[in-house]
Formats: C-alpha cells, sequence, structure tokens
C-alpha cells in the first residue's frame, strides 16, 4: 500500500484513488480525512483515472449536494459502468418514469406500515437470537458475531430469501460490490448468487407468499411480468445493499456509543437521543462513501469543467465532513444543530429507498444490546478503529460486559 498524498507539494493534474488515499477503493484505509480536507481546498473537482474510464472526484458539501439533486445534468446512468456491467439494469442507473414505476414495485416493503407491522418485530426476534449465542461469554467481537450478518438476516426474510449460511453469503456480497478492485472474484460471487437464488424463483412462482421476492416474480410493468433476469437483476442490488448499508452503520453506531462515554451516558438516560445519534454517526462516518454519475454536458463544478460523458464520484463522506457546512466536522457531537443536513444516503429521486430500514436495524440494535449486556464497553485487547474508502466501518469490535 502507497503512502497518501500529505505532502505540501501541489496536487498533481491527475491521479487515481491508490496515489491519493495510498489505497484502492477496497483498502482498509484508517484516515482518509486529511487527503479530503486538503482535496476541499485545493482541488474541490479532482480528475481521476480509474478501472471506469476518467473520474471526477467531487469533495465539497456545495458541489457533492448540487452533483445528487441535479438529475438533468448529472445523470445516475453513470451506475452502469460499475456493478451495472454485472448485475445487469436495475433502478440505480434509471431516471424518471422508468425509475418511478420500478421503485413502486418495493416501496410497499420499505414503507411506513410494512416497517411497523412485520419488519420490526423480525428485527426483534433476529437480534434477541443471535445476542442468545454469545451473552454469557461476557465478551465478543460484535462485528463478526452481531453486526456482520445481522442485516442480511434481515433483508433477507424481508424478500423471502432462506440462506443457510449467512456468513458466506455476505461474502459474496462483498466480493460483488467490490468489482473495481476484483472483477473476476465479483463475477464468481454474482455467479454463485444467481445459482442460489435460481431455484427459489421456481418454487415462487408456483406457490406465491407474502414476501417481496413473490411480488417481483408476479407484478406486472406495463401489463407485462419481470423475467427471471429482470428479477435476479433486482436481487443482486437488493441483498447487498442491504447487507452492506446496514452492518456499516449499525457498527459505526455502537463504535461511536463505546468510544464516546458521555454520549453513551447521556443515551442510556434518555433512549430517544439514540435518534440523534444514528444522525450523526451517518454524518460523521458515511456507510457508502460515494455514489456514481456521469454528466450529460459539460458542465463547470468545483472549478473545473467536466466534459460530457465523463463519470462523477460523488464523495458524501467528505461532503458530511466538511468544514464549511458543519463547524467542528471531525468530532462525534450529539445534538448537532444541523445534523439533518448530512447526505448519507443521497438526495433527490435515489435517495436511498432502505433509509427507514437502516436507521430501524441500528436504532433496535444498539437499543437490544444495551440492554441485554450490563455495562457494555470496548475491550482494550485490541482497539478498534473505523476503516475503508468506498465504504467505512470498524473491521472489529471487541467489548466485554457484567
Amino acid at each position: 500500500m502507497s503512502k497518501p498524498i500529505l505532502t505540501p507539494e501541489p496536487l498533481p493534474e491527475t491521479g487515481n484513488a491508490s496515489v491519493l488515499f495510498g489505497g484502492s477503493m477496497m483498502s482498509p484505509i484508517a484516515n482518509p480525512w486529511p487527503v479530503y480536507t486538503r482535496l476541499r481546498a485545493e482541488r474541490p473537482a479532482m480528475r481521476l483515472d480509474s478501472p471506469m474510464g476518467v473520474a471526477w472526484l467531487l469533495s465539497r458539501y456545495e458541489d457533492v449536494l448540487r452533483a445528487a439533486r441535479d438529475s438533468e445534468t448529472f445523470s445516475s446512468r453513470g451506475n452502469a459502468r460499475g456493478i451495472g456491467l454485472l448485475i445487469g439494469r436495475t433502478i440505480l442507473e434509471m431516471e424518471g418514469r422508468e425509475h418511478l414505476r420500478q421503485r413502486k414495485l418495493i416501496t410497499p416493503f420499505f414503507g411506513p406500515t410494512a416497517m411497523r407491522e412485520r419488519v420490526a418485530p423480525a428485527i426483534d426476534r433476529i437480534i434477541d437470537d443471535m445476542i442468545d449465542g454469545f451473552e454469557r461469554d461476557r465478551r465478543a467481537d460484535l462485528v463478526k458475531q452481531f453486526t456482520f450478518t445481522f442485516p442480511l438476516r434481515v433483508v433477507a426474510e424481508i424478500i423471502g430469501v432462506p440462506i443457510d449460511d449467512f456468513e458466506e453469503f455476505h461474502h459474496w456480497a462483498l466480493a460483488l460490490v467490490a468489482i473495481a478492485d476484483d472483477p473476476g472474484g465479483a463475477v464468481v460471487a454474482a455467479q454463485k448468487i444467481v445459482e442460489y437464488l435460481k431455484p427459489l424463483l421456481e418454487e415462487r412462482r408456483r406457490e406465491p407468499r407474502a414476501d417481496l421476492l413473490s411480488s417481483l416474480l408476479h407484478a406486472e410493468v406495463d401489463g407485462e411480468t419481470l423475467g427471471d433476469k429482470e428479477v435476479l437483476s433486482f436481487l443482486l442490488l437488493l441483498l447487498p445493499a442491504g447487507a452492506e448499508t446496514t452492518y456499516r452503520l449499525t457498527g459505526t453506531l455502537l463504535y461511536a456509543l463505546l468510544a464516546h462515554p458521555e454520549v453513551l451516558e447521556v443515551v442510556r438516560r434518555d433512549p430517544a437521543r439514540l435518534d440523534s445519534a444514528i444522525e450523526e454517526t451517518l454524518r460523521w462516518e458515511s456507510p457508502v462513501q460515494f455514489i456514481s454519475r456521469e454528466t450529460t454536458c459539460d458542465v463547470e463544478i468545483g472549478g473545473a469543467v467536466v466534459p460530457a460523458g465523463d463519470l462523477v464520484m460523488v464523495a458524501l463522506g467528505s461532503a458530511n465532513r466538511d468544514e464549511a457546512h458543519f463547524p467542528d466536522a471531525a468530532r462525534f457531537t450529539l445534538g448537532r444543530a444541523n445534523v439533518g443536513d448530512h447526505i448519507a444516503f443521497g438526495f433527490g429521486e435515489h435517495f436511498c429507498l432502505g433509509s427507514a430500514l437502516a436507521r430501524l436495524e441500528a436504532r433496535q440494535a444498539a437499543s437490544r444490546l444495551l440492554a441485554r449486556l450490563p455495562n457494555l464497553r470496548l475491550s482494550s485487547d485490541a482497539p478498534s478503529t473505523i476503516v475503508g474508502l468506498a465504504f467505512r466501518s470498524p473491521d472489529h469490535l471487541l467489548v466485554a460486559w457484567d
């Protein structure tokens, strides 16, 4: 792993992630923030050479928000160059009426009624089942034993996919989203997931159930039902997305609480403050650090002219640490006045459909762990830290309790 650019010399006209940050997009980079601080000050629109072609890295809050909300200039079709090459056409790259039609197919399963009546009880059951497995040990690695598979268990239940080995399945999901770093591994992972899912599609076509998979198989779009290829594309998007974002959010929320005892004490005294802690976690260490867009015309942004057709890497994590918008941005601050301005879930028509689910899972996981594990605290055996570039979360979280 090379060293990141932290020297006083001028930034180069162009570069790549390894040059800038000292590692690839999926590297366990501990501290990208000094590089982002410098990019925001000196090169807010940085030209990069990426496996997907020329890309422009936007790092300032105002530029990131502009790109996320202006879908006419910054098109979501840029997602077709990444994971879209592997999983096929999905709502990630669709826009306008097509996007709305596809989104409506799955919205009922992630709406307030579904969250309250069906999902919340399932989340509580899954959490308690998992805590039962280690509660008596009085110590655990909450990443390995809880957060890594917890969200996958939840989204698999919503979709209606029975999974025997959640850990193996999540490793496939991780390999799938790491397509830029390891295309071959991503292809193999996608094949394994498809092989796992195909028999389930045949079964649900014959015998529908009250789950998202059955709904997708029997729903009509413009008078026609979706084919297996289209349904598989949906699942190859929803399963990794449902597993990745919340796995990282939940782990980082737990780390933030345990690493800031004064915040933990406030939350213990007033559980309603947990919602504020979740929003500050999303701002402070955004689980998903980038979204992709493609310019539809030449556009001036961040002091650069980005040509039509170029890829734009919208750095959500950097925007959420922009001192110009969030004073003392590096500090985890409970009750931050403008925390609601964070854009960890994106913005506009492509605002994350699973945001309510992610928040619900994180809230219920933290609440149940704090309630069932007395005096939960970080262990001194191996200090935990948050790592990653494209995605960020603790890679381990050793804890103890009384």
